[in-house]
């Protein structure tokens, strides 16, 4: 089974991060010294998948610009003997080949998968969603396209959350335990009360489809929003007969999608990068001090890393 593709859905408006997405895509929001969506890129050429279907809108050119070569950029940074600065951009611009889709209004997720299906033949592909950061050893879509090789069928990452949260995930039902992490998915339930929940399993933003899911999402009805649900979609593509497992993903997920947990990542990020690490840990520690926060002509040093 060859995974080589990847829909990542980007459309979204941000309104959570206003006034910041006024000008700016959310997807492009800094995690340390990169855009939170150069993060997925690289969990996907880490993971063999090289070929993007960008589901964006006309207000999001920054993305195209990032992942593309910058000739006048890359000569003065070579002159300079700084071209390393962009080196990761330029081997993502080498190794990656990308095709953008616009979505010319949120019809819903599901909607913004279907709007790729032109690009996708008669095999499986992933989607990730930029709001979720994995850290992890294995990367997270790796872990997925492996356990999609072993069962021969889509999968859905999912992880545990507190049964207080239920109504903001999609949340899986179950057919049978086959492992402590893998499952076999009876069907998907978009944001449940707390009682009507089927299980404490909730989707996160990584999957392995069949291409069976657009004839599945054209089957479906949109919701009372008008929008589109990818899980209603897995849903009806289990009702054709079409097996669906759920894998709860190894490593650390971090929720960008508001600016509590976008503080979170990034502090989280700093933390598991040696450069940084120490420096956030002595900050962390003398939080609790009164003068913490305040000016001190002696820490300036320290903010010029």
């Amino acid at each position: 089974m060859e995974i080589t593709k990847a829909v990542i859905p980007a459309a979204g408006l941000g309104t959570r991060f206003l006034p910041f997405t006024k000008a700016m895509p959310k997807e492009m929001i800094p995690l340390l010294n990169k855009p939170a969506m150069q993060y997925i890129i690289e969990e996907c050429l880490s993971s063999g998948v090289n070929n993007f279907f960008m589901v964006t809108n006309r207000e999001k050119q920054a993305i195209a610009n990032h992942f593309d070569h910058d000739i006048g950029l890359e000569t003065l940074l070579k002159e300079r003997d700084k071209d390393h600065l962009i080196a990761s951009i330029d081997k993502i611009a080498n190794d990656g080949h990308f095709m953008y889709v616009r979505q010319p209004e949120p019809l819903g997720l599901g909607h913004a998968v279907w709007l790729a299906r032109h690009g996708i033949g008669k095999e499986y592909f992933s989607v990730l969603l930029p709001d979720d950061i994995i850290a992890s050893k294995t990367t997270a879509l790796s872990q997925m396209i492996r356990v999609a090789r072993q069962e021969k069928a889509s999968v859905i990452a999912v992880q545990e959350i507190p049964a207080e949260q239920s109504s903001s995930y999609g949340i899986i039902g179950l057919k049978k335990q086959i492992t402590p992490n893998l499952f076999h998915v009876s069907h998907v339930v978009e944001k449940p009360s707390q009682k009507d929940a089927p299980s404490n399993l909730a989707v996160i933003g990584r999957y392995i489809l069949s291409h069976k899911i657009f004839t599945a999402l054209e089957e479906i009805e949109t919701d009372e929003s008008g929008e589109m649900q990818l899980t209603d979609g897995i849903t009806q593509m289990m009702r054709n007969n079409e097996k669906v497992f759920a894998y709860k993903v190894q490593g650390t997920r971090y929720d960008i999608g508001t600016p509590l947990g976008w503080i979170k990542a990034t502090i989280g990020c700093a933390l598991q990068d040696p450069h940084y690490a120490p420096h956030i840990r002595e900050f962390l520690e003398d939080k609790e001090t009164l003068d913490s926060f305040l000016f001190n002509q002696t820490k300036l040093a320290e903010h010029s890393l």
